[in-house]
């Protein structure tokens, strides 16, 4: 045969086109002209059929890997109220393939065995990923052609109901859940988001960066030394962070967390977690995208976490550990008491309830709502104020007559009003335990400061004030107005709106625009002195979200832009003073001294799943954008539907 040398006599690159005679194939001439016309045609049909295929493939993979240029805005959908729904078939050990993980043993001082380093790989790598990606959409969610097509069925958070409903093929074993009708449609341009939109938008890009470079699949950044921290080892700013690229309409970002989700998140490991905070981040964050995206799998993954939380309610009292271990199944106290905190307690029922409506098991929903029916019937209360320990022995209060709105007791009394919003306003005695709270709160808790008067939620200890108030604290307006947004009496709105002016002094009286973790306030008529004072143990700031968590909620049932402005005042300040140049932002120590912040080296997960999502809400003039008649937020804002929209 001819070889590929260009300067030989046989080359065949080097002859002539018009070199070839019939002594070449001397068998062709031995067929006849119908033979050979024969022959001729097949030849034409094979080309033509290879040139089709080519571009039909081209076309597939161009829908699949390009990003469009197009934002998405989301609507509120209005899910209606639904019988149990089937559970989901699927083994949530063998999606996409994987083979169950095989527990490790977790060691505090070294991560567990995640993915180690960013999916940027060669561009084979990338290829593989993305046809594994495609393969799991068509599998896992079974959305038909449009999954083949787009890769996901990107559907924006609760956008405005579609005429009918979009139902998986036949071969697909994914449940049909009712609400599923309500589409999640969305074809909205960047153009409709406004600057500020758009700033907390490259504010979220900036820390996902960071986050992506430097610890992907990790729990934490730590951007000053481009590291990581873990605390469960299950991927924590990534499952937090799931709805509010959803909300910011990234849908690159999006797609590539969900891969991690498929391939890398898996739970059989030894590890302990913390009930509460792996509910409120994990299990919320899970179900708030599988909302959002109607995407199965988070609903896989949340059902099969949800049921390795379960071990933690195998207590005497019915009254939850505060930690279990995932792996193993069992459940503890702290290794210093055996106490858990009422906050922690009774801040799971949001995320426990959705999961037992979704799957069908009501196991999850018994066992949160046991904890709920147990601490109302307790001794130890003041006009409807609660202290912050429970036993899991005894299921008795403990540390009786101290009382905070602050840590270990805040989200106990947000979870009271929505539990009541989430189940349609139905259970009257989570509004009479709210009711007589807000009272207690007014009666023993609110007190003024000096000179400008600021209302303000001290703390009560053995009949005791304490003029101290948490950063934690700053949730309440929002409650408060959400509350009177839902009927409640309008003298709440008018407490919301006074705590909203200290909260945002306790920003603004600092000389870096950011509050401290604590604040003291001053009661005694000096005129040199500020209202808010901080001690020195106190003045970090940790990039937390209580503060435009409720500018967002004033704003949107007000109409007040100076909260918008007020927010606007604050994302200055974080990227002023907590912006990390290659990539994150970190909590710093001293919001006293603009100079030397003293930053700390962390980015809570929360930042991403609460701040900046918070921040985008509050700037947005779109009353149906997460609509409050339709979704409720968990304590991480998480939007869970409201079960029976009012």
């Amino acid at each position: 045969s001819p070889t590929r040398d260009q300067t030989g006599p046989h080359a065949v690159e080097a002859r002539s086109p018009n070199h070839w005679t019939a002594k070449d194939c001397p068998k062709w001439k031995q067929l006849s002209r119908l033979q050979r016309t024969v022959v001729l045609f097949l030849l034409v049909v094979l080309m033509l059929f290879g040139i089709l295929s080519y571009v039909h493939v081209a076309n597939e993979w161009t829908a699949v890997d390009s990003r469009s240029a197009a934002a998405w805005r989301v609507k509120p959908a209005n899910p209606p109220v639904l019988p149990a729904p089937r559970k989901a078939a699927e083994n949530p050990e063998t999606v996409a393939g994987l083979s169950p993980q095989k527990p490790q043993r977790h060691f505090r001082r070294g991560p567990p065995n995640l993915q180690m380093r960013a999916p940027d790989g060669d561009a084979q790598e990338r290829r593989q990923a993305q046809a594994q990606r495609r393969a799991e959409v068509v599998g896992e969610a079974g959305w038909g052609a449009e999954a083949q097509r787009d890769g996901l069925s990107w559907r924006g958070a609760g956008t405005k109901a579609e005429q009918g409903a979009r139902q998986p093929p036949k071969k697909a074993k994914v449940p049909r859940w009712p609400f599923q009708r309500q589409a999640l449609t969305t074809q909205a341009s960047q153009a409709s988001q406004n600057e500020r939109q758009k700033a907390v938008v490259d504010a979220f890009l900036h820390a996902w960066a960071g986050y992506r470079k430097f610890a992907w699949g990790h729990d934490e950044l730590k951007p000053l030394t481009r590291s990581f921290s873990e605390w469960f080892g299950l991927g924590l700013t990534l499952i937090d962070a799931l709805d509010t690229m959803w909300i910011l309409g990234l849908k690159k970002e999006f797609q590539e967390a969900r891969n991690w989700v498929s391939k890398r998140l898996l739970f059989q490991k030894d590890v302990d977690v913390n009930l509460f905070e792996s509910t409120i981040r994990i299990l919320g964050g899970l179900l708030s995208a599988f909302h959002l995206s109607g995407d199965v799998l988070f609903l896989t993954k949340a059902e099969d976490f949800g049921n390795r939380l379960m071990p933690a309610f195998r207590t005497p009292s019915k009254i939850p550990y505060s930690d279990v271990n995932i792996g193993t199944g069992v459940a503890h106290p702290p290794r210093w008491t055996s106490d858990s905190t009422v906050a922690e307690v009774t801040s799971i029922q949001l995320e426990f309830r959705e999961l037992s409506r979704l799957t069908g098991d009501k196991k999850f929903q018994e066992a949160a709502e046991e904890v709920t029916r147990r601490v109302h019937a307790l001794r130890g209360k003041l006009d409807g104020l609660v202290p912050m320990f429970i036993n899991t022995n005894s299921g008795s209060f403990t540390h009786l007559g101290v009382f905070t709105l602050g840590a270990r007791a805040d989200s106990y009394y947000e979870y009271l009003l929505k539990q009541w919003i989430q189940g349609g306003k139905k259970e009257s005695q989570l509004l009479e335990d709210y009711l007589e709270a807000v009272d207690g709160i007014r009666k023993h808790l609110l007190a003024k400061s000096e000179p400008r008067k600021l209302t303000f939620v001290g703390e009560l200890n053995h009949g005791r004030f304490s003029a101290k108030m948490d950063h934690l604290v700053c949730f309440l307006p929002g409650t408060l107005a959400l509350g009177a947004h839902h009927g409640l009496p309008a003298e709440h709105m008018e407490l919301a709106q006074a705590l909203m002016d200290t909260c945002y002094q306790m920003y603004r009286q600092m000389e870096t625009g950011l509050s401290p973790e604590i604040a003291h306030f001053n009661l005694h008529h000096t005129k040199a002195v500020k209202d808010v004072q901080v001690k020195a143990a106190d003045r970090h700031n940790l990039l937390r979200p209580e503060t435009v968590e409720s500018l967002f909620y004033l704003y949107r049932l007000t109409g007040d832009r100076k909260y918008q402005d007020w927010g606007w005042e604050i994302l200055h300040s974080f990227n002023t003073y907590t912006r990390v140049p290659s990539g994150g932002y970190s909590s710093i120590s001293n919001v006293q001294d603009p100079r030397h912040p003293q930053p700390r080296d962390k980015m809570e997960s929360f930042f991403l799943g609460e701040t900046l999502k918070y921040l985008y809400l509050l700037f947005s003039d779109d009353p149906d954008l997460l609509s409050l008649d339709t979704y409720v937020f968990n304590t991480e804002a998480h939007p869970l539907p409201i079960w029976a929209p009012s």
